[in-house]
């Protein structure tokens, strides 16, 4: 699924690939991905106009004209592709903008369980008004603050959007794995020493996942490990257990993530 470094990954694809450009066509070839607009609106409303500079805002990626702006999210299988028009379009392509050049900005996406918006700036307030703050903005009295009172497990708060937008499944586990606490240690009762863990792990992992636009499947990562047969912990090499959290396949090191105990502390 994608998270923020994908996200950032694909904001980089549209910047490269169409900013400044005029947007000559655009295709809808399956609506099924677009909400709250036609495709006979959309096409009317984007065509002549001319792609701005994007933006990444959590999970959501801003696609600005000089007129209403494309909002986009990917869901578990979206992706923007960057293609000149004579290539062959591929099964999974939704919405195909062509600009001036001849360029070609392709959503595609498999699955479809997310798609386009086309807003105003109060459209888009009202669209993202409920998220947290970006993880990867997050300063230490931001993470405290996120936690603060909260009387669900770690990986729940986490990848919660309304508490924090942009983390999903692999970075949390690989987030607390780094900070060596269990998701589902109580949120709001970390001591000050695990609040500066965590937030050191989240800031050193983001920062190495969107320098490789995603979660990268390193050997020194739990993510690189998590899938193994017989998986093990890239740091004590203890077998690895797994169960569902907050609805997800969670992975974590019994030995380096102790177990919270009833009171929610280790």
């Amino acid at each position: 699924m994608p998270e923020l470094p994908d996200v950032e990954a694909f904001r980089g694809i549209l910047a490269s690939c169409v900013q400044g450009k005029r947007i000559r066509r655009t295709e809808v070839c399956d609506a099924g991905v677009l909400h709250g607009v036609s495709a006979g609106r959309l096409c009317r409303e984007l065509t002549g106009r001319r792609f701005a500079e994007p933006e990444r805002r959590g999970k959501w990626l801003l696609a600005r004209t000089d007129g209403p702006t494309v909002l986009l999210h990917f869901g578990m299988t979206g992706e923007l592709v960057c293609a000149g028009s004579g290539e062959p379009a591929h099964a999974h392509d939704r919405v195909v903008f062509t600009v001036t050049g001849g360029r070609q900005l392709r959503y595609r996406d498999q699955r479809k369980l997310q798609g386009l918006w086309l807003v105003d700036e109060a459209g888009l307030d009202r669209m993202l008004r409920d998220q947290g703050p970006d993880a990867a903005t997050l300063t230490r009295k931001g993470c405290e603050a996120v936690l603060a009172g909260r009387r669900g497990g770690l990986k729940s708060v986490l990848m919660d959007q309304s508490a924090l937008a942009g983390l999903g499944n692999l970075l949390v586990d690989e987030i607390l794995w780094r900070a060596r606490l269990h998701p589902a240690r109580r949120a709001g009762a970390l001591s000050a020493d695990e609040h500066g863990r965590l937030h050191t792990a989240l800031r050193r992992t983001l920062r190495s996942a969107v320098r490789a636009g995603r979660v990268p499947p390193r050997s020194s990562w739990l993510t690189g490990r998590r899938d193994d047969p017989g998986a093990s912990c890239p740091r004590c090499g203890a077998a690895l257990c797994r169960m569902r959290l907050a609805g997800r396949g969670t992975v974590w090191c019994p030995d380096c993530q102790p177990a919270p105990t009833a009171g929610g502390e280790t």
